[in-house]
């Protein structure tokens, strides 16, 4: 994965679950709350008990792509892209067979959880593409070139669950290096725009320790080059220079 698909995947969850709205612990952007799950399933022990179900997101990068700017191009003239999946559901705790706890999604055909569970999506596409908490995640994805809502079901068994994954294909800046170590563009600047004491800025300080600055290239001390001068080849510079030494040229 580039780091730049990471970034917009930190960026959304800085944006549905806001650092602000956590420390106020009111004005969360979507029917999830605080229950926003980086690169991990939500956990029994963050579930609602008093409720029938909580609604939870979960985002996790799919894919990440850096394909040439053209075939004119460069190695490193490159654009980027990723495919971030947002998975919304309902969920409730569950037992498996040996009776130990885990989170699943609500089962079974319910119209009016239906209903939440749409709204919950809805809320997720606003803020990504428009809403103000989602304007750190609109200054690293440049555009959203198309976003596809899958159900989770197996109609054929006649079973449904109350989640949604939705995908949303973004397109990205590709990730720009430094010799002077850190993080790459455009990284860093996004990092230094998210809130100090947040989830994102915290995972990106710690992912910038692990790029040191490169080691300094050698000074060029001596230039000497072959020459040809009435037909007569040799050196212009210092003739010790260079190995094997060529005799000066005299004019």
């Amino acid at each position: 994965m580039t780091i730049a698909a990471e970034i917009a995947r930190l960026a959304a969850v800085e944006s549905f679950c806001p650092t602000a709205a956590i420390l106020a612990e009111t004005g969360f952007p979507t029917l999830a709350r605080a229950r926003v799950f980086d690169s991990r399933r939500p956990s029994v022990d963050l579930l609602d008990p008093g409720e029938e179900y909580t609604p939870v997101l979960s985002l996790f990068t799919r894919r990440s792509q850096s394909p040439r700017r053209g075939a004119g191009q460069g190695s490193v003239a490159r654009n980027g892209s990723t495919l971030l999946e947002v998975v919304a559901e309902l969920a409730v705790a569950a037992r498996d067979e040996d009776g130990a706890e885990f989170v699943d999604a609500m089962a079974g055909s319910d119209p009016k959880a239906r209903l939440v569970l749409s709204a919950l999506c809805a809320q997720a596409r606003y803020v990504l593409t428009q809403g103000p908490t989602g304007a750190i995640f609109r200054k690293i994805v440049m555009a959203i070139e198309s976003i596809d809502e899958e159900g989770f079901a197996v109609p054929e068994l006649g079973l449904r669950w109350q989640r949604t994954t939705m995908l949303f294909e973004c397109q990205i800046p590709d990730d720009e290096f430094s010799p002077a170590g850190g993080l790459p563009m455009p990284a860093a600047t996004i990092a230094a725009l998210l809130p100090e004491n947040s989830y994102a800025r915290a995972t990106l300080d710690n992912m910038a320790a692990q790029f040191a600055a490169s080691a300094p290239l050698p000074v060029m001390d001596t230039i000497a080059f072959d020459v040809k001068q009435a037909g007569v080849s040799g050196q212009a510079g210092t003739a010790a220079a260079v190995e094997p030494p060529f005799p000066d040229i005299e004019d």
